[in-house]
């Protein structure tokens, strides 16, 4: 079992937003059969299989192994996953994503970053599983409290200038076997109920950096381009 998988299929997104297939998923993080899951959840075991056998055509669940109960044999099954993201693919051409000339200031271009992330990188994850490949990422996560809008500003400077001089440091326009990597930085209010520590930190703030691909940025919320081979390629 994967520890996420992305879903970009849209007939597989619809399949696992169903309110009831959803909460399926989420009971077979553990193995389990379809009479088990009918007695948990209340619902009629011949209702159970129907929406089992919609998850198992989109590959979200799968066989976890056989049981011999009452002279028959019992299916077992699981999730492909502990848990799913649905990534922007499955929206097709209505999927946004950052503009080159969108306000960096902006949650919607924030929001449309963080898209692009799932996007990328779920796609070239599904290809590395495929192809048995390790896909090079590296994620930073980190929480900052504030003393004042000033520091934030401040701190957004800093931010920018040591991503700057790093980039600058390690940037190889020339380099033969080199591979553009892309890095995104955010920072971003953290909401009352899920903040570190204590929730109603108004001025708490998330900085989260994610990669595979790399570029000069031009300010904390900026990134920059491609990918390469490892993985699949581009999803």
């Amino acid at each position: 079992m994967q520890d996420i998988d992305v879903i970009a299929d849209p007939a597989s997104a619809a399949a696992a937003l169903d309110p009831v297939r959803a909460r399926l998923l989420a009971e077979l993080r553990a193995p389990a059969s379809a009479s088990a899951l009918a007695s948990r959840l209340g619902v009629p075991r011949q209702r159970v299989n129907y929406h089992l056998r919609l998850l198992e055509k989109h590959g979200l669940v799968e066989v976890a192994g056989t049981r011999a109960w009452g002279g028959l044999t019992e299916r077992q099954l699981v999730a492909s996953a502990a848990g799913y993201v649905v990534s922007p693919e499955a929206l097709g051409a209505a999927a946004g994503g950052p503009r080159p000339d969108g306000d960096r200031l902006s949650a919607a271009y924030v929001v449309a970053l963080a898209a692009r992330v799932v996007a990328e990188v779920g796609g070239m994850a599904r290809n590395a599983v495929r192809g048995r490949k390790r896909l090079p990422v590296y994620g930073l996560d980190a929480a900052v409290r504030f003393r004042s809008p000033a520091d934030r500003a401040a701190f957004a400077e800093e931010l920018t200038a040591a991503v700057n001089g790093l980039v600058s440091k390690y940037h190889d326009e020339a380099a033969k076997d080199g591979r553009w990597q892309r890095l995104t930085v955010a920072v971003h209010p953290v909401p009352k109920d899920v903040g570190p520590g204590a929730p109603e930190a108004p001025e708490a703030a998330d900085a989260t950096q994610a990669a595979d691909a790399t570029d000069v940025p031009e300010t904390p919320e900026a990134s920059g381009a491609t990918d390469g081979p490892e993985g699949g390629g581009r999803p």
